[in-house]
This record gives structure tokens, sequence and C-alpha cells, in this order.
């Protein structure tokens, strides 16, 4: 807990520290250690200390191996040439593809990207991991987040070591001369062309949608399942299971160890001399190894792999395996290797479930043993059935509330009907899909892969009419409006201790949590957005609801706003443009008493200049422009991410994603153009004040933008957020 307390201390810092000042706490904490031998207090204290130095250096060291050059500005039908990493299928059409850059365009080496991820628009059949390929693509930087305190997609991608995200109309070109692949890249393309292989064979025993999900839960490989399907498995709390992690590995791993146990235990001549169930242990390992290397290796599936690690461990050195100082060690384990996952949803999700399932069990485990030490039976076999079934319940119930409140902090939606449609669809998944997919792993080799199949298919069918039934029922999904980071804290801070204490004292956990929830809807909500190169405003109506107006290229932004307020309505249902009086140069909103201005074309600055409260202009402002109250333009916007505005008592006060970010090294954006672009970017405006009348605003915002340099591609903006979907999300 300590340990993630410094790596939480280092990414909320609002700039990036030097490396001698990240190291010089941990150097300093040891020294003085040895002077708090003898004194409890002292030595409680420097333990703690250590704790944290050691948490804060080993997020900067992290950021400090992965640190690689992400580009600085929008890249159009560039020249790529690199290695391909990973081929990834879409629900709709064509592929996308992570490509290891050896070339982009002109850029130097100390400038060029080492990762890129490009958006095929057309399949291209044989196209496989470890190949040199050429191709034309438009690229960007990652994007940031929608508005501020969003989920931060660019500091997702400078972990992974992707510098840019794009599109490419073209099919590659296949280079045959491009020489030898670095031998990293050999090994991980051979596991790419394993699972590969083993989705094809799927598919080609089990098509449709019950192979695609087969696929997902044997491979990793989700890009398959349809939107639809996805979303009936999310608005029904199951889309854990359409992702591999814990739930998957544990099944795998469990799987197995009782196979093997159960082989050896047919053997006399073993069991009775040998540990077989420590060698069972090794073998849960080792299967559940392979099952990581050909699930893809990743970030939750190697998390996953470290914690039953650590549970056979205990098996093989006779400890106790389901204990809540085994789930600690996974947890430490895990934040060494991966810091940055102490803010990944799954990571979170996993093992909140995990703490609140072993600290359950282990209460009802010592009340269990006080029971033994009474004469007479335990249970009866009738009271024994129902206990089997209540424990399957109460597993549900207990996982479900320990992950809600991570649910609404990171999705802000909560499921209503989880708790059944797990009840029905885990067991199924346990006992019925899983098996198969390892007996499929294990026939596939000899060619009869299609009677587990088959077996597979059947359970899966099972769970797709779970989904599909519960996300339908009335009042599936709530809809949650964010919350702050203090109220969060409190609620984690109040669950942990009510599962860490072994005493009366445990339930003070709940006031901590009651008062989190307090805390939860005292969040102030922005009064007006602007975003998308201040083309997209939508203002908070007196019904306390944001509207917007219509702006393309925008819908995604828009509609995480929405989400952001728990609002359920679509981005389109949002942009109605209600609380704006507009004209053919501009729109005017009166909110709480200030006077908002949108202009669309510069004829209409000679008034808003004057008397706007909060001037929006979707181009640079001009330098003689000074409104009395606050001006937003395309550079502001272009610079600083999405501003949010905030009216209260009369006063306006502004946030921007900048803001919120930090000087970080994933959040540094390039520098304003020197100022002589922005006078050409003047001039520009200066010659479209003499139109008489705007008859086509699209095409002066068209000849307008083309003079300004590097635009935002709405396309590659919708293309680049496919890329933050989150691979673990319970």
């Amino acid at each position: 807990m300590l340990f993630g307390l410094g790596i939480l201390i280092y990414f909320r810092l609002p700039a990036e520290p030097q490396i001698v000042a990240a190291l010089a706490p941990v150097m300093c904490v040891f020294a003085l250690a040895p002077m708090a031998r003898r004194a409890t207090a002292g030595l409680l204290a420097i333990n703690a200390a250590i704790a944290v130095s050691l948490g804060f250096a080993a997020a900067k060291m992290r950021a400090e191996w992965v640190a690689a050059p992400v580009l600085e500005r929008q890249l159009y039908n560039s020249v790529v040439e690199g290695f391909v990493e990973v081929v990834e299928p879409r629900p709709t059409r064509g592929q996308r593809i992570t490509v290891r850059v050896s070339r982009l365009g002109k850029l130097p080496p100390d400038k060029r990207p080492h990762r890129v991820r490009i958006r095929l628009m057309s399949e291209m059949p044989g196209l496989e991991p470890g190949q040199a390929v050429r191709l034309k693509a438009t690229l960007a930087p990652p994007s940031m987040p929608a508005l501020p305190g969003d989920y931060d997609f660019a500091r997702a991608a400078w972990f992974s070591g992707l510098g840019g995200v794009g599109y490419s109309m073209a099919r590659p070109e296949i280079i045959a001369d491009a020489g030898e692949a670095p031998w990293s890249l050999k090994l991980s393309a051979m596991t790419q062309r394993l699972r590969n292989e083993i989705g094809r064979r799927i598919l080609a025993a089990l098509p449709g949608e019950e192979g695609a999900i087969a696929t997902a839960l044997i491979t990793g490989e989700r890009g398959s399942i349809s939107p639809e399907t996805t979303a009936a498995f999310r608005d029904s709390g199951l889309v854990h299971i359409l992702s591999i992690s814990g739930l998957h590995m544990v099944m795998m791993a469990g799987s197995v160890f009782f196979s093997v146990r159960l082989f050896l235990a047919a053997i006399p001549a073993i069991a009775l001399r040998y540990p077989i169930k420590k060698w069972a242990a090794a073998a849960a390992i080792l299967g559940a190894l392979g099952y990581l290397m050909i699930s893809g290796n990743s970030f939750p599936t190697i998390r996953a792999w470290i914690t039953i690690s650590i549970v056979f461990g205990a098996i093989m050195l006779d400890r106790p395996a389901l204990a809540l100082r085994n789930v600690a060690l996974a947890a430490l384990a895990v934040l060494i290797l991966v810091p940055e996952s102490l803010f990944d949803a799954g990571f979170q999700m996993s093992f909140a479930a995990v703490v609140a399932l072993v600290a359950a069990y282990e209460l009802i485990r010592d009340r269990l043993e006080r029971r033994r030490s009474e004469p007479g039976p335990m249970f009866g076999p009738v009271l024994g059935f129902f206990m089997f079934f209540g424990g399957i319940i109460l597993t549900t119930v207990i996982a479900s509330l320990a992950v809600a409140p991570f649910s609404a902090y990171h999705f802000h939606t909560s499921q209503q009907y989880a708790v059944l449609a797990n009840l029905i669809a885990v067991p199924i998944c346990n006992l019925v899909v899983m098996p198969g997919a390892l007996a499929t792993l294990l026939f596939m080799p000899i060619g009869l892969e299609a009677v587990p199949l088959w077996v597979m298919e059947q359970g899966i069918r099972a769970m797709l009419w779970c989904a599909r039934a519960v996300s339908q029922l009335p009042g599936a999904v709530g809809h949650i409006p964010a919350f702050s980071d203090m109220a969060f804290g409190l609620m984690l801070l109040g669950g942990l201790w009510l599962c860490l204490w072994g005493t009366r004292w445990r339930f003070l956990g709940l006031g901590v949590f009651a008062a989190g929830l307090a805390l939860a809807p005292m969040m102030p909500r922005p009064d007006i957005l602007i975003g998308n190169d201040a083309e997209l405003v939508a203002i908070r109506g007196v019904d306390g609801k944001l509207s917007a107006l219509p702006a393309r290229g925008s819908s995604y932004e828009l509609q995480r706003w929405l989400e952001n307020d728990g609002d359920s309505r679509t981005a389109r249902q949002a942009a109605s443009g209600e609380g704006f009086r507009c004209d053919s140069v501009g729109c005017l909103a009166i909110l709480k008493g200030k006077r908002v201005a949108v202009v669309h074309h510069p004829a209409a600055l000679a008034d808003d200049c004057r008397m706007a409260d909060v001037l929006i202009v979707p181009f640079p402002k001009p330098r003689g422009c000074n409104p009395p109250g606050l001006a937003i333009d395309f550079y502001a916007v272009r610079d600083h991410g999405t501003h949010a505005v905030y009216i209260a008592d009369g006063h306006l006060s502004l946030e921007t994603v900048a803001d919120a970010r930090g000087d970080r090294p994933w959040s540094r954006r390039p520098e304003r153009p020197p100022r002589k672009t922005r006078s050409e970017a003047g001039n520009t405006i200066s010659r479209l004040k003499g139109f008489a009348a705007p008859r086509d605003l699209a095409e002066a915002s068209r000849r307008m933008r083309a003079e300004l340099e590097d635009d935002d591609d709405p396309v590659v903006r919708r293309l680049e957020e496919e890329g933050a979907e989150l691979d673990d999300t319970p």
C-alpha cells in the first residue's frame, strides 16, 4: 500500500522530477535507517518512508526506461517502414497493425517514434508479425484526455512505447530485402504467428460469433467480436469474461493442477512416495505460463500469471495459498515491474475483488474451524448442497460490491443486474467453456479440436443468451456522474480498512466509505466546455444537462463529456444547440448572467470582442480583440486541450486539460507556431472579413485552416481512441 502511495505521488506531481531528485529520498531514508533500529515508532516510520520512496523511484525509473520519441505534429501520407509486431482483426473492416519503425518520412532517428499503430481500411491476407512492410499513413500524436481529469490515452501510449497512431488507405507493401528483424521481435513474432494460426483453426471449426468469442478466450484476440455483442456483455456486467484475466488464468491453471494431481494420484508408486501436490502446483505454473504466451502477453494477463504463480508457489512452500499476504505480494510484484498499473482499471478492480473475497473467506474459514472443534457433524447432505450454491452467490455478490466503486469512478456506469448475469454465466464459463478451451489446446496439435470446440460452443451460446437477455432488462445500466479523487480515495480507504482489520475495528471502514459516498455528489460541474480546436462548445442548461452546438468530428469527445456527467443521451441528441441563438456569423448564449459568444465568421468579432464575457473563436484570435472576460481561440484549445469554464457568484474560473496533466513526458505538446505564422493566419482572417455574406462557412473555415499548420483529422481522433480500449474491464 505504501509502495503504491509512492507511485501515486510521482504521477500526481505537476512537473517531471529529475532522476537525482527521485533517487535522493531513497538514499536519505536508508542513511537514516540505522538511527531507528531500537525505537519501535521510529522503525515503523523509517520502513514506511522506505516503501514510499522506493515506489516513487520505481515509477520514475520505469518512465525513464520506456522513454521514446513521440510525434510532435500530424504527418500526412508519410512513408512508414518497419517490422510488423501485431496484427489485429477489426469487427467491421480492415485490420490494425503495430509497426516497429525503422523509417518515418524525413524524421531523424532522435525524432522518430519506436512504434506506431495504424488502422488499415482494407484487410490484407497473409500479413504476419515479423514481416517488413512499407506503407503511406496519416499519423498523429496520441490524443489528450477529452476533458480535465479524464482517461489519458497519451500516458498509456507512452508506457507502451507507442509514439503515433493513425490510418492508411492503402495496403502495406512487403519488403523482401529489409534484412533481419531484431531477435526480440523474432521471438514475439513467433508467438503472434502461433496465436494467429490458433485463431484461424478455431474460426474454421467454429465460425460466427461463437468462434470469435472462443478465439478471444483462448488467444486474447477480441477484434472479431461484433460491437453489439461487446455492448451486451458490457451492459450485463459480463465483459470481464471476454478479456483474458484472472478468471481465465485461474480456470486454466486450476484445470492443469487438478488434472496433473489426479493423474499422479492414480499411480500409487508415485503418489505414496513423492509430493504430487507440489508437482501439480509446478505444472500449473508452467501451464499458466504457456497460456500467458498464447494469449498475447498483455499486462492484465501478466498480472494474473504473477498472482497465480505466487499462489501455487505458496503451495510448493507449504504455506497457505489463499491469504491476504499472498495478494499483497502479488500486487507488489506487479507494481515493481509495471508501476503505471496502479492507475489501470483492470489492476484496481482485479485486486479489489481478490482482497474482498480472500478477507471474506478467511473470516468464514476461521468460524468453520471453530465449529469443527465442536462435537457433531458439520453439514448434512442437503445443507452441503445449499452451501455449495450459496458460496457461488456469495462470491458473486462480494466481487460485484468490491468492484462497483471502481466501475463508477472509471466508466461512470453501474450494471444493475450484474449479480444475476454472473450467477448464470460464470458457472457455465468455469465448468464448460474454460475446460473446453484447455481441451482445445491439447487436441489441436493432432487435429481433433472440433470436439472440444463444440463443447465450448454450447457454453458460449448459453453465455450469449444470458448477456443479451440481462442487458435488455429495464434499467440494466445506470449512469453515474464523475466524482472527485478525494471521494474515491475515501471509498478505497474505507474498503481496505474493512478488509484488512480482523477485529470489530474493521467496521470503522464503513464510516470512511460512507464519507466518500457523501462527497461524491459535491464535485462541481463545468458550465461551459470547449474542445476540438474550439469548434465544439457545450453549455449547461437550467436543467443541469449539457447542450452543444453541432460540430463535425466531435462525437467521441462530446460523448465522453456526457458520460462524465452521467448523462445517458447520445452525442447526436446532445448536439441540439438548445440555449444558443445563432445566425450566419455566430451564436450567443446567456448563462448565469454571462454573455457567451461563439464566432463562426470574423464578421462577428466587431461586437463580440467588446461585449462577450466568454469569447470562443475556432481560429486564431486577432491581436486587437480583447474582450472583458475570457477569450478562448483555436490555439488555446490546441495547445492546452479542452477548456472547462466555471461560473460561480458572477466570477469566471478556467481549468484546462494541460493544467490537470502538468508538464510530464507524455503531456508535452509542441510549441506554438512562431509569430510569423500567427500573423499570416491573422492576414487570412482579414481577407475573410471581406466576404459580404458567408455563404459557405464550412468552405471559409477550410480555406482559413488550410493556412494553419498541423490540423487534427477527426478520423485520426476517432481511430486513435479505439486504441484506448481497456483490455481487462471486469
